[in-house]
């Protein structure tokens, strides 16, 4: 089972669904939060660093799979123990960052924004006006997902994409992929590919890249 309980594809598929689609770079952002660790098979008094073994172990499992013919980055979606359904996207930070925070889910939200942007990381709300999430102050986000390709939720990408505007977020479209009767309506379009957490955090603060929108998400 992957890492995500609500993910129903395995790496090693993940890897060849993006490959026929056309796409050169995959950032991938398993759920984290109490919820992972709740289903997964582990000890209920597993150390930190066996969580953060468990949470890494699908990223290794598709660079393994993708070997040369696929970049794969990884990304974080957390969610803090406080929030039930409010999710945020950290870009350019990895295993590093990850082990050597283990009070990180514990965060109240301004305390965790200080800590991932510090720490250089970009922090991008997910699907900001789903039902029952919590709208979070611009002033502590670095961006907004204004395209979500779920067609489970209604993600009122419009809202998102007026939210962005308002407030000069950065703007992130993504595939939300769970299942493999989904479509990947989600990623953007750079130039060249992006290969490094480096050229992944350049991009999108430069703004040089187009959103793609694609499938048919649930608008309502």
């Amino acid at each position: 089972m992957p890492v995500s309980s609500c993910g129903r594809i395995a790496a090693e598929q993940l890897v060849e669904t993006y490959l026929t689609a056309g796409f050169t770079t995959v950032v991938l952002t398993n759920h984290f939060s109490r919820h992972t660790f709740r289903t997964a098979v582990m000890a209920a008094d597993a150390t930190w660093e066996e969580k953060g073994s468990f949470f890494l172990s699908d990223f290794e499992k598709m660079k393994a799979a993708a070997g040369d013919r696929l970049h794969i980055l990884m990304g974080m979606e957390f969610r803090l123990d406080y929030q039930e359904e409010t999710d945020f996207l950290v870009y350019g930070l990895g295993e590093e960052f990850l082990l050597s925070n283990p009070d990180i889910l514990q965060l109240k939200f301004k305390d965790f924004s200080v800590r991932v942007r510090e720490a250089g990381g970009l922090l991008i709300q997910a699907h900001p006006f789903r039902n029952n999430v919590v709208i979070s102050d611009p002033t502590f986000i670095d961006g907004v997902e204004v395209w979500n390709c779920s067609v489970g939720h209604a993600s009122r990408n419009d809202v998102a994409e007026f939210w962005a505007n308002r407030f000069s977020l950065i703007k992130t479209s993504g595939s939300d992929l769970h299942c493999d009767w989904q479509i990947i309506g989600g990623g953007m379009e750079t130039d060249a590919p992006i290969t490094t957490d480096g050229e992944l955090l350049a991009t999108l603060r430069g703004g040089k890249y187009t959103l793609l929108r694609g499938g048919v998400p649930n608008p309502n």
